[in-house]
Order: structure tokens, then sequence, then C-alpha cells
């Protein structure tokens, strides 16, 4: 099958495609029909030790660029992406299954926000002057190296983007692994930033499995490594980044409440519920799966969800008019698949969607369960699907406690029309990204992150330049100095 903007060979090193059928074959498989859409090879080590050659070379030229000089050619990069949206979105559509109709909107857009905020920034990362008496210090904000990006399959784009823009803003390179389950757009990000001016071997994407991802990550040539994923493979990423004594971000998943008090507007709540569990058919690290509903509004709620659900368009996902598309892979369906099972025998009562549908591809329906308790499996563990948790709840104090009690951080949202309790329960919350009266937003200027098990550092807003530089204290004495002997 031929597409728009398909990527010419399987990695993108110093500024241009490279093949080496060497390495294993790995099958781009459309979710929308399970049909094998093209193939891309892992990266042999002699493609790692090409990539990351170049990435190492490039390094000291691209910092010493001006921040002026680098933000303008991020700033084009955006520019092109924006141009080439339609195309980008379709090819992101292909590599996850997503539907164009978020695609368009959700994916290569948000790869060029980051690209413009942090071309925007990149000429405003100075030091500072500190004035001691006649002696002073002053700091130098400065590239850590060679970045290693390792990407999750959700947000091909995006991710890509996340992570090589702020690196790139400060004068890193990079080496960026996306998932193997959708090896394709990152290629293209890389393309477009060579394309705007950014120097060969600035920025390089190579394809392959955790075998790959440990060889870059454990490579004495890195400086920095930024994780999206699991929290089973986090732990693995950092303790092998330990072992260097390597920077580390890591942005890994959640379980995340949604707390719906009896006061908030029906229409809205029902709304963050279904951007917190169904968009990207479920298939977000932040979505709010457990979402806890004030006794007095939980009929309300589930009538007027069902109504909503019902009014989902699942079909091929490149008609701009289906907004409900399948599963990246059969193996996430059947990780899905598995959990609606267990909520089922666990007690939990089905209130809509659990069926496969019978077509091709990986559809599952949207899927509503009431009356959970805390300690089923569906209210504990990720399930990385479109199956929503609803559990009642009385009181504040209980259902902050209650939201509170999970080894993850990631993401908590409040629906209410008191705002001193909104607030109050923001501030309660133990995760790294709140929301009031909304669920998901996550636009480049605010930071986004978790705490717990759901990851280390922060992504986008100023704080990550914190995370892609380090600063350097030169303290200068004005006159002479004394020693003891």
């Amino acid at each position: 099958m031929t597409y728009p903007t398909q990527p010419t060979a399987s990695h993108f090193i110093n500024g241009r495609y490279v093949e080496d059928d060497g390495g294993a074959p790995i099958d781009v498989i459309y979710p929308a029909t399970g049909a094998v859409i093209g193939r891309v090879h892992s990266a042999t080590p002699a493609i790692i030790d090409q990539a990351l050659n170049a990435a190492r070379d490039a390094q000291g030229t691209w910092a010493a660029l001006s921040g002026t000089e680098r933000g303008r050619i991020l700033r084009r990069a955006a520019d092109i992406m924006r141009e080439r949206n339609h195309d980008l979105s379709v090819l992101e559509t292909y590599d996850t299954g997503k539907p164009y109709q978020e695609t368009s909107v959700a994916d290569a857009t948000s790869g060029a926000d980051a690209l413009e905020y942090f071309g925007g920034m990149a000429a405003t990362l100075t030091g500072e002057h500190i004035q001691l008496g006649e002696d002073w210090v002053y700091t130098r904000r400065e590239p850590l190296g060679v970045c290693v990006g390792i990407g999750a399959w959700n947000y091909p784009t995006q991710i890509a983007s996340w992570k090589g823009a702020p690196a790139l803003a400060c004068g890193n390179t990079m080496v960026f692994k996306p998932s193997e389950t959708t090896p394709l757009c990152a290629l293209k990000v890389a393309e477009i930033l060579y394309e705007a001016g950014v120097p060969a071997g600035v920025y390089n994407v190579i394809q392959g499995l955790g075998d790959v991802g440990a060889a870059l990550v454990s490579d004495a040539r890195v400086d920095k490594v930024s994780l999206t994923g699991s929290v089973p493979t986090g732990r693995k990423v950092y303790a092998a980044a330990a072992a260097g004594i390597k920077h580390v971000t890591m942005e890994l998943g959640g379980k995340s409440p949604l707390i719906v008090f009896d006061d908030a507007d029906v229409e809205n709540a029902v709304s963050g519920a279904i951007l917190g569990n169904f968009y990207s058919s479920g298939q977000v690290c932040s979505n709010g799966t457990r979402v806890f509903v004030q006794k007095g509004i939980k009929d309300a709620f589930l009538d007027r969800l069902a109504q909503r659900l019902a009014d989902a368009v699942i079909g091929d996902p490149q008609d701009p008019a289906t907004s409900f598309g399948p599963m990246v892979s059969e193996r996430q369906l059947g990780i899905v698949e598995g959990y609606i099972a267990k909520g089922q025998s666990e007690g939990a009562r089905l209130v809509y969607g659990g069926k496969r549908l019978e077509r091709e591809g990986f559809f599952i329906e949207p899927t509503v369960f009431a009356d959970v308790t805390d300690d089923m499996s569906i209210a504990r563990e990720e399930i990385f699907g479109p199956v929503m948790a609803v559990l009642d709840f009385e009181d504040e104090a209980e259902v902050l406690a209650r939201a509170n009690d999970t080894e993850f951080g990631l993401a908590a949202g409040v629906f209410t029309r008191d705002l001193t309790r909104a607030h109050r329960v923001a501030a309660g919350f133990q995760a790294g990204t709140c929301f009031i009266n909304s669920y998901n937003d996550a636009p480049v200027e605010a930071p986004f992150g978790g705490s717990k098990l759901s990851g280390v550092g922060r992504e986008n807003s100023k704080a990550a330049i914190e995370h892609y530089s380090q600063l350097k204290s030169v303290y200068v004495r004005m006159g002479d100095l004394e020693a003891p002997f």
C-alpha cells in the first residue's frame, strides 16, 4: 500500500534515510484493517553506532549557534509541519489507527506547537550575574550533549516533537527511537527538521524493539535519556541510565481519578469523562479512568453518558466523520478484552459496550462499568483502552483519600461549580497534572508529568529546559588571592 508522506527507509541518520535490511523486520500494521502496510528493519549495531556517532559529531557545531539561530530553524520546522498537517495526520492515522478527526487537530499540530514554543524560547536561555562584594559569579546554561528519546505508540508525532524541541533548543542533539508498533511518524519529524535547516546528525531516528532501546540507554556516548512508556519499561531504563549517571526524564503510566461532585454541570462532566476515557480509543497515559461520581448525580451522569456514547461514530478512521477508532494492535485489544472479563467476574456492572466489533481491524466498543469498588482490577491497574470505571462516593474527604490511594500520580480532575472546593481538591491531589472542569488539555505552555510511579521530570513549558540543560557557575575574583601558606 502506498500512502501520503510514506518514509523511504527504516532510519533517518545524519540528514538522510538509511536502510540496513540485516536488522530484524518489523511489520507496520494498519489497526483499522489488520493489514501489513509497510515494513521497517530494527537497527543493527552498525546502525546504532552510525546514529550515535552522527549525533555526537554534530553536537558541538549545533550548540555553537546562537539560540536565536537555533530557534529560527525550529520555528521554520513548525511552519512546515503545519503546512503538511493533512498528510502528516493521514500518516498518523495509518500508524496508530486514531481517527483523522482527531489526528488532524491533536498530533502534528501539537508537535508544531512544541517546535514553535521552544524555538521562541531558545534565544532566552541565558545565565545570571551574582555580585559578591567586588567579586562576582556568572552562570552559563549549557547543553547536556547527546540525548536519547524513546517514544510510546499512542502519540508518535507529538512525542518525537515534545522530546526533540526542547533538546534541540538547548543545543543538544538527539537519537530518537519510536515504538516498534508505530515506527513511521518520527521519520517525518526528522525529515522536516532537516529540511528546515537543522544540520545533519542533530536529530536522528532509528527503529527497534527493547534491545535497541537498551543499547542506546547504556551507551557511553549518551548523556540524557527521555522515555515515554510503561512503569515496567521505566524501571529498566531508569536503572540502566543510573549506571552511567545519566540525566533522565520519565513519563510513565497512570490510573488517574476524575471526581464529579453532585453540583457539577452534568453535560460538561460527561464531556470530561469521554475525553478522559475514550479519546484515542482510551490509549492515553493521563486518562481519568477512575470516575468517582457523587451519589446524588450518579443516575443522571450514567444516563447522559450512555446517550452520548451512542452517538460515537465507529468506522474507517480516515473518514473525517469517524470519531472512535480501533485499538493500536491485536495485542492491545486482547489486553482490553481481558480486563473487561475481569471487571465482570469481579462483580462490576457492565452498563455500556464491552464487545469486540465484528469487522476487520482491532475495534472494540467504548465500555463503561458502574458499581466499581476500589479493590477491583479495573480500578487498580492501567488498562490503556476504552474502559471507564465509575465509582460512587459520599463526601469530599472520603473521595480524595480514595483518589490518592494508588501507586500512580500522573493526572487528576475535578468537576464542580464550587470553585473553592475545586482548588482545595486540586491542591489535595497527589498527581502532577490536574484539571478543574476540564480534562486532558495539554498545551505546550504548561508542564506535563507525574509523581509517584508515574514519572520523573516534566515535559513542555519552561520546566523542560531544566531537564535538557545544565548550569555552570564561574567565580570571578577581582583582587588578590590569599592562601594559608
